[in-house]
């Protein structure tokens, strides 16, 4: 396991910046402008001067093992906040999606639509962006296993709508 450390003895595992990216690729699953959205949101919530560009956010993100582009850098946790930042605020955003999706799921013999459309895509990128020989995303792409990982990454990003979604999200991430 790659730890980055950081200033003041905090430490980031890589495991937990995967579980980010997870989370933000879902994000971008239900937003088909994602990256842009992302980006956007950095400004609105004052983080140019963190994350200046769509650029800066998508090498932050190649820090995820399981990329293509895995880019093995240290993150910093002012950047990797930042991020959480832009996941807890883009899910209240994205809520009535994440809630109709998740609804979707509970009742697939009446309207299968909405999970089967996530999934879908969400498969998609994943194929797309990930290293399909690691073992990892094998895992995520077998059918007989991603539909309890799907929707514990939609759940987590359901726990974000509230006021302290940021403060959650983060502490579950950093404990992880």
């Amino acid at each position: 396991m790659t730890i980055t450390i950081l200033s003041k003895g905090k430490q980031i595992s890589r495991e937990s910046i995967q579980r980010l990216d997870l989370l933000l690729l879902a994000l971008e699953t239900i937003d088909l402008n994602g990256a842009e959205s992302l980006h956007s949101l950095s400004v609105k919530l004052n983080l140019k001067e963190v994350l200046p560009n769509k650029v800066t956010i998508w090498k932050l993100r190649n820090n995820n093992p399981m990329r293509n582009s895995f880019n093995n850098i240290n993150i910093k946790l002012e950047e990797f906040e930042a991020l959480i930042k832009l996941a807890a605020e883009m899910a209240k955003f994205l809520y009535p999606y994440i809630r109709q999706i998740l609804q979707s799921r509970d009742d697939l013999i009446r309207n299968p639509n909405a999970w089967n459309e996530f999934k879908k895509r969400y498969i998609e990128l994943i194929n797309e962006r990930f290293n399909t020989n690691s073992m990892k995303v094998k895992r995520l792409l077998d059918p007989n296993c991603n539909d309890e990982v799907f929707n514990k990454i939609l759940l987590t990003l359901a726990l974000c709508v509230s006021d302290d979604g940021f403060l959650k999200l983060r502490t579950n991430l950093l404990n992880y």
